[in-house]
């Protein structure tokens, strides 16, 4: 279905060869969500006009009312700079503002540093699935797997950390079992503080 007029509030829209203008729904795609809520701890962290948020010198972020029926699947991508090298986030999703705390989380994760490569597995109350340096920002793509379905999450990150010995590259891959819905996720990154900018995509048919 085709869209009248060129804009209207709160969409985006892109001019296709015949000359009419169609969301990011009908073309397919990414589009940029808006959290309806956030929380943190530290310094500050602020919804900007598009729907990223930005932080300063925080312990931990809180995003709600990022997932819903509108995607099954989510790409949620992090620049960040921390306080302190090998700087782990612990990711945990939230329906409302309840975090699921359970021993419900399994990590499978790969790391490459220089010319060591290792690896392990937990099961925690927790999803591994982001770390930070402190030499520049570094870099996180974290992809959640149906969130907002009732049924169980998949969660999937690579991560480019930038530490005071070199480049770190992180492979991390997690799942929460519980067949319960989700709208938004927090982390806590461990020991340290961090800086930096989210954003949250829903994945248009994916």
């Amino acid at each position: 279905m085709t869209t009248v007029g060129r804009w209207s509030p709160n969409k985006v829209r892109a001019r296709v060869l015949d000359g009419t203008w169609v969301s990011p729904e009908e073309l397919g795609g990414m589009v940029l969500l808006t959290p309806t809520s956030i929380a943190y701890t530290g310094t500050s962290a602020t919804v900007g006009a598009n729907g990223s948020v930005e932080f300063s010198a925080v312990t931990s972020l809180e995003l709600r009312g990022v997932f819903s029926a509108d995607y099954d699947n989510y790409m949620i991508a992090m620049t960040a700079i921390t306080t302190g090298n090998d700087s782990q986030y612990w990711f945990r999703l939230l329906s409302g503002t309840t975090p699921a705390t359970g021993t419900d989380y399994t990590n499978q994760y790969l790391a490459s540093d220089g010319s060591t490569i290792g690896g392990g597995r937990t099961s925690d109350t927790w999803a591994r699935l982001a770390a930070g340096g402190s030499v520049a920002r570094g870099g996180d793509i974290i992809y959640f797997y149906g969130p907002y379905l009732t049924q169980p999450t998949a969660m999937r990150n690579v991560s480019a950390q930038n530490k005071s010995t070199g480049i770190r590259i992180l492979d991390n891959a997690a799942t929460h079992s519980l067949s319960t819905s989700y709208d938004g996720f927090n982390w806590t990154i461990i020991s340290n503080t961090t800086t930096g900018l989210i954003s949250v995509y829903g994945l248009v048919g994916a």
